[in-house]
């Protein structure tokens, strides 16, 4: 099996200048415009590390904000004046931007923060989807944050992390089957009938065969975040950098 390459629409694609304006004027420049209403104070160091997960939804409700927001970068010429970005619940992806007046999905996002001072020090969602559940338009945007004042403050985005949803997905599974050093199946089960979009709850999930340590779909561990995380480690709060402020915080759990 040859090793998966990165996707993207193909250039006849009707929406294609619509994608390209998204994926590579408006996501990457999100942090300049991220602006939340979000006060937050009084926690300990010993709180930090549960503090994040509570957080989480209310920043990438605050995202698609944000994106709808800027529409005047996405669609300069207003030709999608009906379209606009939408979360839905427990659905994949996490938001679509859909034209209201043709009721056509145009492209979806699945959308996760990742609260850069949580214990793990990575990104420690799963992502399980099938590739044949993403459409070629389809992206992962992962969207990393903290507060302002490390402990207080506001919360403050960094450079998000994009890439072709169903090429991570294929990444992932030739990974899990092809790269890592196991002498376990490695097989994986995918849904025979997965689509993009599904308009119920169909299965869209694959499943390896074998997997007790529930590691199957941890995106920051196959190798294509790497380089990422590592930059995200080198980003200063106050001067001092996401690496050193977990060292900090892990000395001050371990004193409490």
């Amino acid at each position: 099996m040859r090793r998966p390459r990165p996707a993207q629409p193909p250039t006849q694609w009707q929406h294609l200048s619509l994608w390209e304006a998204v994926r590579y004027r408006v996501l990457p420049q999100l942090p300049l415009y991220f602006r939340s209403t979000i006060q937050i104070g009084g926690i300990s160091a010993t709180e930090i590390y549960t503090f994040g997960t509570a957080l989480s939804a209310a920043i990438e409700e605050e995202v698609v904000r944000v994106l709808n927001d800027l529409r005047d970068l996405w669609d300069p010429q207003q030709q999608y004046r009906h379209a606009r970005f939408e979360r839905q619940a427990q659905r994949f992806p996490d938001v679509l931007l859909i034209d209201r007046e043709k009721s056509d999905i145009l492209f979806g996002i699945e959308l996760k923060s990742w609260y850069l001072l949580a214990k793990e020090g990575e990104p420690s969602f799963r992502f399980t989807v099938t590739p044949k559940a993403c459409s070629l338009a389809d992206l992962l945007v992962i969207v990393p944050w903290a507060l302002s004042y490390v402990v207080a403050g506001t919360p403050v985005m960094f450079e998000p992390f994009i890439e072709s949803a169903r090429y991570v997905a294929e990444y992932r599974n030739y990974w899990w089957q092809h790269m890592r050093r196991t002498d376990q199946d490695t097989a994986i089960h995918a849904p025979a009938d997965a689509k993009p979009y599904p308009e119920g709850r169909e299965q869209i999930a694959d499943v390896p065969a074998h997997d007790p340590g529930r590691n199957f779909g941890r995106i920051a561990r196959i190798g294509l975040m790497d380089a990422y995380i590592q930059r995200c480690m080198e980003l200063s709060l106050l001067g001092i950098s996401i690496r050193n402020w977990h060292t900090f915080f892990k000395q001050a759990g371990r004193g409490s």
